[in-house]
């Protein structure tokens, strides 16, 4: 075949052999060039129930580190750090108002850091994260015990008057148990920036 040339002859290069190992160390960094463009494009927004929570502080410097956003949402003011991603959101004072706000602005690329049950369903359902003082999430898999056991803890206390025991004093330790959770939550979403050291 006059027109063909065959491999070996001048002007025709043997095929490139490509080793696996190069092609997926390629595809790889490829992957997450594109990543961590998306994220640059679409941050995470970590949307705080600002009232009685505990961990205001390690949020800050965990959003800080990552260069996540945060909006800290309350009825009443708050000092917050001086920062173009840290807002401070002050609702109404009406009932659930706050709530209402968070769940509203709550989706895949957020966050959100309550104790409330009924906070933590609407905001599983929009797809966010959800994590609890103690670093513990509430999601698809837990929200329904948590709601049930909600429910008859209500009862017990209504039984009893009102007397019973709350939730056990917030400790160092679960600090330190959030502080891990919100930094594996943020490694795994991609927060757009590499850690700051």
């Amino acid at each position: 075949m006059g027109g063909l040339r065959r491999e070996g002859q001048r002007g025709c290069a043997p095929p490139r052999t490509v080793h696996p190992a190069q092609g997926s160390r390629s595809f790889r960094c490829f992957a997450g060039c594109v990543f961590a463009r998306s994220a640059r494009m679409n941050p995470v927004t970590i949307l705080v129930d600002a009232d009685a929570c505990p961990v205001k502080e390690e949020i800050y410097r965990v959003a800080d580190r990552y260069g996540a956003h945060v909006r800290v949402v309350s009825n009443s003011p708050f000092r917050v750090p001086v920062s173009e991603r840290v807002k401070r959101v002050v609702v109404s004072d009406g009932f659930d108002a706050a709530d209402d706000w968070i769940a509203e602005h709550a989706g895949p690329r957020s966050v959100v850091i309550t104790a409330d049950i009924l906070l933590a369903e609407r905001c599983c359902n929009a797809g966010a994260t959800v994590l609890r003082h103690d670093g513990k999430p509430f999601d698809a898999a837990n929200i329904g015990s948590a709601l049930a056991t909600r429910a008859i803890m209500e009862d017990l206390r209504a039984g009893m008057d009102g007397l019973g025991g709350g939730p056990p004093p917030f400790s160092k330790a679960d600090r330190s148990k959030f502080l891990q959770a919100l930094d594996r939550v943020l490694v795994g979403m991609g927060s757009g920036e590499s850690p700051a050291h």
